[in-house]
Protein backbone atom coordinates (compact mmCIF):
# COMPACT_ATOMS: atom_id res chain seq x y z
CA UNK A 1 0.00 0.00 0.00
CA UNK A 2 1.26 3.52 -0.82
CA UNK A 3 0.64 6.92 0.68
CA UNK A 4 0.10 9.92 -1.27
CA UNK A 5 4.19 9.79 -1.65
CA UNK A 6 4.00 7.07 -3.57
CA UNK A 7 5.99 5.59 -0.54
CA UNK A 8 5.41 1.54 0.44
CA UNK A 9 3.98 1.57 4.14
CA UNK A 10 3.81 -2.13 3.94
CA UNK A 11 5.65 -5.19 1.84
CA UNK A 12 4.60 -6.14 -1.52
CA UNK A 13 4.72 -10.31 -1.39
CA UNK A 14 4.35 -12.61 1.21
CA UNK A 15 8.34 -13.21 0.29
CA UNK A 16 9.53 -9.89 0.97
CA UNK A 17 7.84 -10.13 4.34
CA UNK A 18 9.33 -13.12 4.83
CA UNK A 19 12.81 -11.62 4.24
CA UNK A 20 11.85 -8.18 6.20
CA UNK A 21 10.96 -10.94 9.35
CA UNK A 22 14.43 -12.98 8.96
CA UNK A 23 16.58 -9.66 9.19
CA UNK A 24 13.94 -8.15 12.04
CA UNK A 25 14.78 -11.20 14.22
CA UNK A 26 18.47 -10.55 13.82
CA UNK A 27 17.61 -6.75 14.58
CA UNK A 28 15.04 -8.03 17.95
CA UNK A 29 18.70 -10.25 19.47
CA UNK A 30 20.30 -6.97 19.38
CA UNK A 31 18.08 -5.04 21.11
CA UNK A 32 17.98 -8.11 23.49
CA UNK A 33 22.00 -7.57 24.35
CA UNK A 34 21.13 -4.20 24.81
CA UNK A 35 18.75 -4.59 27.13
CA UNK A 36 20.95 -7.33 29.10
CA UNK A 37 23.50 -4.69 29.29
CA UNK A 38 21.00 -1.98 30.72
CA UNK A 39 20.54 -0.11 27.69
CA UNK A 40 17.18 0.47 25.73
CA UNK A 41 16.80 -2.44 23.66
CA UNK A 42 17.12 -1.45 19.97
CA UNK A 43 18.47 -2.94 17.97
CA UNK A 44 19.55 -2.29 13.87
CA UNK A 45 21.24 -4.60 11.26
CA UNK A 46 22.00 -2.79 7.53
CA UNK A 47 21.55 -5.64 4.49
CA UNK A 48 22.88 -5.41 1.28
CA UNK A 49 22.57 -8.06 -1.18
CA UNK A 50 20.91 -10.22 1.10
CA UNK A 51 23.85 -9.54 3.23
CA UNK A 52 24.12 -8.15 6.60
CA UNK A 53 27.06 -5.60 6.25
CA UNK A 54 26.92 -3.63 9.41
CA UNK A 55 24.96 -3.93 12.66
CA UNK A 56 24.40 -2.17 16.03
CA UNK A 57 22.79 -2.30 19.32
CA UNK A 58 22.19 0.69 21.50
CA UNK A 59 25.08 1.71 23.48
CA UNK A 60 25.13 5.40 24.48
CA UNK A 61 25.59 4.23 28.28
CA UNK A 62 28.34 1.90 27.34
CA UNK A 63 30.51 3.88 24.79
CA UNK A 64 29.65 7.51 27.06
CA UNK A 65 27.90 8.71 23.23
CA UNK A 66 24.81 10.15 23.07
CA UNK A 67 25.32 9.20 19.25
CA UNK A 68 25.42 5.21 20.05
CA UNK A 69 22.11 4.58 19.06
CA UNK A 70 22.20 1.31 16.84
CA UNK A 71 20.86 2.81 13.76
CA UNK A 72 24.26 5.34 13.90
CA UNK A 73 26.51 1.90 15.17
CA UNK A 74 25.05 -0.33 12.33
CA UNK A 75 25.41 2.58 9.44
CA UNK A 76 28.78 3.26 10.65
CA UNK A 77 29.68 -0.80 10.15
CA UNK A 78 28.00 -0.73 6.83
CA UNK A 79 29.41 2.56 5.58
CA UNK A 80 33.29 0.61 6.46
CA UNK A 81 32.35 -2.45 5.54
CA UNK A 82 30.74 -0.59 2.13
CA UNK A 83 33.62 1.01 1.69
CA UNK A 84 31.29 4.07 0.68
CA UNK A 85 29.45 6.26 2.95
CA UNK A 86 26.64 6.04 0.11
CA UNK A 87 24.98 3.15 1.10
CA UNK A 88 21.95 3.71 -1.74
CA UNK A 89 20.78 -0.06 -2.02
CA UNK A 90 20.91 -1.10 1.41
CA UNK A 91 18.01 -1.66 3.75
CA UNK A 92 17.91 -1.01 7.09
CA UNK A 93 16.20 -2.92 10.05
CA UNK A 94 15.35 -0.98 13.06
CA UNK A 95 13.31 -2.55 16.04
CA UNK A 96 12.00 0.75 16.84
CA UNK A 97 11.17 3.81 14.50
CA UNK A 98 14.42 5.89 14.55
CA UNK A 99 14.67 9.43 16.17
CA UNK A 100 15.39 12.22 14.22
CA UNK A 101 18.91 12.09 14.30
CA UNK A 102 19.44 8.16 12.98
CA UNK A 103 16.78 9.66 10.38
CA UNK A 104 18.50 12.04 9.19
CA UNK A 105 21.65 9.92 8.71
CA UNK A 106 19.76 7.29 7.22
CA UNK A 107 19.08 9.90 4.41
CA UNK A 108 22.32 11.11 4.46
CA UNK A 109 23.88 7.44 3.38
CA UNK A 110 20.69 7.53 0.94
CA UNK A 111 19.06 4.05 2.31
CA UNK A 112 16.86 2.92 -0.05
CA UNK A 113 14.36 1.25 2.25
CA UNK A 114 13.80 1.38 6.22
CA UNK A 115 11.87 -1.35 7.40
CA UNK A 116 11.25 -0.52 11.59
CA UNK A 117 8.77 -2.31 13.91
CA UNK A 118 7.23 -0.29 16.59
CA UNK A 119 6.67 3.15 16.39
CA UNK A 120 8.41 5.79 19.25
CA UNK A 121 5.89 7.77 19.71
CA UNK A 122 7.05 10.17 22.08
CA UNK A 123 10.26 10.41 19.77
CA UNK A 124 9.87 9.53 16.65
CA UNK A 125 11.63 10.91 13.46
CA UNK A 126 10.00 8.65 10.85
CA UNK A 127 6.27 8.70 11.67
CA UNK A 128 5.28 9.70 14.83
CA UNK A 129 7.11 12.94 14.91
CA UNK A 130 8.18 13.72 12.28
CA UNK A 131 8.37 12.36 8.51
CA UNK A 132 12.05 13.05 8.09
CA UNK A 133 13.51 10.07 5.97
CA UNK A 134 10.63 10.27 3.40
CA UNK A 135 10.36 14.19 3.45
CA UNK A 136 10.06 15.83 0.31
CA UNK A 137 12.24 18.55 1.06
CA UNK A 138 15.24 16.59 1.41
CA UNK A 139 17.22 15.29 -1.18
CA UNK A 140 16.84 11.62 -0.72
CA UNK A 141 13.49 9.98 0.25
CA UNK A 142 13.46 6.04 1.60
CA UNK A 143 10.88 3.67 1.45
CA UNK A 144 9.14 3.12 4.81
CA UNK A 145 7.81 -0.08 5.87
CA UNK A 146 6.13 -0.27 9.17
CA UNK A 147 4.99 -2.88 11.75
CA UNK A 148 7.42 -5.78 11.02
CA UNK A 149 7.96 -7.75 14.07
CA UNK A 150 6.48 -4.90 15.88
CA UNK A 151 4.65 -6.70 18.99
CA UNK A 152 7.60 -8.33 19.59
CA UNK A 153 9.76 -4.93 19.51
CA UNK A 154 7.03 -3.44 21.91
CA UNK A 155 7.14 -6.28 24.25
CA UNK A 156 10.96 -5.91 24.50
CA UNK A 157 10.81 -2.25 25.84
CA UNK A 158 7.34 -2.63 27.67
CA UNK A 159 9.19 -5.37 29.65
CA UNK A 160 12.53 -3.23 29.85
CA UNK A 161 11.19 -0.31 30.93
CA UNK A 162 9.07 -1.97 33.71
CA UNK A 163 11.99 -4.04 34.64
CA UNK A 164 12.93 -0.40 36.17
CA UNK A 165 10.09 1.31 37.62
Amino acid sequence: MSNHNGVTTEPASAARRGQHEYWMRRALELAAEAAASGEVPVGAVVVLGGEAIGEGRNSPIELLDPTAHAEMLALRQAALTAGSYRLGEAVLYSTLEPCPMCAGALVAARIRTLVFGARDLRFGGVRSKFQIADSELLNHRAEIVEGVCGAEATTLLQKFFAERR
